[in-house]
């Protein structure tokens, strides 16, 4: 033993045995202060109080873009094209969202191969910029019409939407693109946005660039959910371009992947492509720990704007979903989900369709738009009981 170790023993000795003697004469002799003492009485931190963020996903189906649409938004004057009508009664709801997502139908290819409908599908950009004005933030280029222009329209429609702010999801200019996981944080609540297509109607990928459509591997998507998950992102939501079009139930297919994607972490799956609002599903689950947790799928959110006028292709959705943050221990849950119904109103004015998207049960509670017949009031309160109970018939 060393010299300061005996001289601190000796002390200790010291300290006790005086203690030990006096203790009785004077209850308030403290003992000398040491380093262990004074960790021993150290005031413990306080518990940081608990508290709650919220952030709202506001998502909607296929923006199509057909020939009477495309002249709905020309001006011969100006020789300019604007779209701002399209949305301006729901611009409201969605813009009230933290996330919001919109599948775009269609290329932005510029003008030069002329600006076409169905089937290869070219719109004029200022389509992007309606898009944008209406709340939009997030959108998913990844569609059976990605390939419309070919790869130079891949590209241009990708300039395009970026050009205004836009997040595209799901094409890319490169492979180092390709792989880069989108990541949007809102309210402090961080989600990874995936998304794909069944395919591109036939046009093949150009050899060596798969990296310009991402397409629908199941077990390419799953290690996409794992390596978002590893970044440590708060939730994983996917965008899906399947099912079989005009069907208003899902097929076994879509029902076997979602199960799948969802198993591998998927917290959120969003549907398009039939042009029919398919039905939303929640899936409840535990997690490692043996706690509850939910995921949630829409099949197909319909149309959101488009000129198909057949029975439920005028129809769409605006599907919210509501996500909490719990500090501090960081733990996400899916609260609160509602689907809005609504409608693609095509009407005639100056000699030309006009169109414009339709929150049927607001429209339904005023009850003063100038530009609705009695009769129109009476098929949308068909349509909204109709698709409520439709949307609902998983729950």
């Amino acid at each position: 033993m060393n010299i300061r170790s005996k001289n601190h023993l000796i002390t200790l000795i010291l300290t006790s045995s005086f203690l030990m003697l006096f203790g009785g004469c004077d209850r308030n002799i403290t003992p000398t202060t040491t380093s262990e003492v004074a960790e021993v009485t150290a005031t413990q931190p306080p518990k940081p109080q608990p508290y709650t963020k919220a952030a709202e996903l506001v998502a909607v189906g296929d923006l199509m873009m057909h020939g009477a649409q495309i002249k709905s938004g020309y001006n011969p004057t100006t020789k300019t094209y604007n779209y701002d009508n399209f949305f301006t009664e729901v611009k409201g709801i969605l813009s009230s969202g933290n996330w919001i997502i919109g599948n775009l139908e269609t290329t932005l290819a510029g003008p030069e191969t002329g600006y076409t409908g169905y089937p290869l599908f070219n719109a004029p950009d200022p389509l992007a910029d309606a898009i944008k004005k209406a709340g939009f933030n997030i959108i998913s280029t990844t569609n059976n019409h990605s390939l419309d222009r070919g790869e130079k329209g891949v590209l241009k429609t990708l300039e395009n939407v970026k050009k205004r702010g836009l997040i595209p999801v799901g094409t890319a200019t490169s492979a180092q693109e390709a792989a880069k996981i989108v990541i949007v944080e809102k309210n402090n609540i961080s989600m990874a946005i995936l998304g794909y297509s069944y395919g591109t109607n036939g046009i093949p990928i150009p050899k060596g660039k798969n990296y310009l459509v991402s397409l629908i591997d199941a077990k390419k998507i799953t290690q996409d959910i794992t390596k978002a998950r590893q970044s440590g992102v708060d939730l994983v939501t996917v965008i899906l371009h399947f099912g079989l079009e005009y069907q208003r139930q899902p097929n076994a297919e879509q029902k076997a992947l979602v199960k799948q994607l969802v198993n591998a972490g998927a917290n959120i799956i969003l549907g398009s492509h039939p042009h029919v609002v398919q039905p939303y599903q929640i899936i409840e689950q535990t997690d490692k720990l043996g706690k509850p947790k939910k995921a949630v799928v829409i099949y197909s959110m319909g149309n959101f704007i488009s000129n198909q006028r057949e029975k439920y292709r005028d129809l769409g959705v605006v599907f919210k979903v509501n996500i909490l943050k719990h500090f501090p221990d960081e733990t996400t849950e899916i609260k609160d989900i509602k689907a809005i119904p609504t409608w693609v109103h095509r009407y005639s004015q100056n000699g030309k369709y006009q169109f414009r998207v339709l929150p049927i049960e607001q429209v339904l509670k005023s009850r003063k738009d100038p530009l609705l017949s009695p009769s129109d009031y009476q098929q949308l309160e068909i349509d909204l009981k109709n698709m409520n109970r439709h949307l609902n018939s998983f729950q």
